[in-house]
Order: structure tokens, then sequence, then C-alpha cells
């Protein structure tokens, strides 16, 4: 499984997937294997790094992920093909905002389209058990939410700035999760459901 790993991390930088950090991953597998984590939801699945990283924490974890963008999704189908992983890992190739799920989820890790984070929260939150978390990557988002607006040039990256912002402050202001930031990686945000 580390040679696909290692693989699957030099092809994301030769084009320019972005995948979680190593601290970020190093926080999260610590975090499945405190908790005892068996059933995971992920938004953004991307090449299905993370996933397949997920899954190494323990024997018992079982992933779903979704992802929308085509060639990312074929990629993530052979990566998991590689690693042996076709059952515990339920790939599904949609937009997430359009994905009903019954089931129950002991963590949901979101990694996906920063400007839909907190739409991703209000939507997969039922899905969450009492007492399960939703983290969040990519809170810092590259430095830039500690940069005086007026400094970005972008004002498309400017107004993805505010809505990491505006979703910071929605956890902070979400009384049924209770919300830790960790300047790990690019920045996590770990929110417990009461």
């Amino acid at each position: 499984m580390n040679t696909v790993i290692e693989e699957m991390k030099e092809y994301a930088l030769s084009y320019n997937v972005p995948i979680i950090t190593d601290d970020g991953l190093s926080f999260l597998l610590d975090y499945i294997r405190k908790n005892h984590v068996k059933k995971i939801l992920e938004v953004g699945a991307a090449i299905g790094y993370s996933a397949i990283c997920m899954c190494g924490a323990d024997p018992e974890v079982e992933v779903t992920t979704i992802e929308r963008d085509e060639k990312r999704y074929l990629e993530a189908v052979k990566n998991i093909k590689k690693a042996k992983l076709e059952d515990r890992i339920d790939l599904i190739y949609h937009d997430a905002l359009d994905v009903s799920l019954e089931e129950e989820y002991d963590l949901i890790f979101i990694d996906a389209a920063k400007a839909q984070n907190q739409r991703f929260f209000e939507r997969f939150g039922n899905n969450l058990k009492d007492g399960g978390t939703i983290i969040t990557d990519n809170m810092n988002f590259h430095g830039l939410v500690y940069v005086e607006e007026t400094e970005i040039d972008s004002r498309n990256l400017r107004q993805l700035v505010r809505k990491v912002k505006t979703y910071k402050e929605f956890l902070e202001e979400n009384t049924k999760y209770r919300t830790k930031f960790y300047d790990i990686g690019d920045g996590l945000a770990v929110s417990v459901k009461k």
C-alpha cells in the first residue's frame, strides 16, 4: 500500500491535484485511531489519497467518498483497485450537494470546494452519529485567511477567502457542535456533535 500512496503523492504533485498535507493527514489518522472511528464519509475524494490512507489507520475502517470531477474520479478508481480496497471504499461519482445518504457515520471529512463547506456541513450533518465528528480541511486557505482582503489581487480569491472566514464564524456560533481549530497542515476544524 505504501508504494500506491507514494505514487499518488507524485501524481498529485505532477498534475496539481490538491491533497491533504502530511501534517494534516497525520492528525487525521491519529484522530481515527484514538476515537475508534470505523465509518467515514469523505466529501471530495480527488484521486483517493486520503480515503486510502484513512483505511490504513485501522483494518475495520470503511470509507464512503464522493467526487464530482470525472478525471479525478477515474484516477481514484484506479488507485483504490491498486491498493486492493474496493471492499472498504465506496466511491461515488457525483456532485456531493446532490447526493442523499441514509447511513450514519462516526466521522465526516470535508475536503472539497471551499466555497461550499457550509452547505456540505449542513447537508451531511444529519448523517453524523451523536458524538461524531466533522473535520474540515483548508481552514487557513494557504494563510490567506490572515491577510487583509485589500492585499489579495484576485476578486474570485477574495470571495473564496471571505467564504472560508464566514464558514469559520458559522462553526464558532453553531451550538450543536463543539469546534476546535488547529493550525496543522493548511488548518483543520474539528467539530464534535453534542
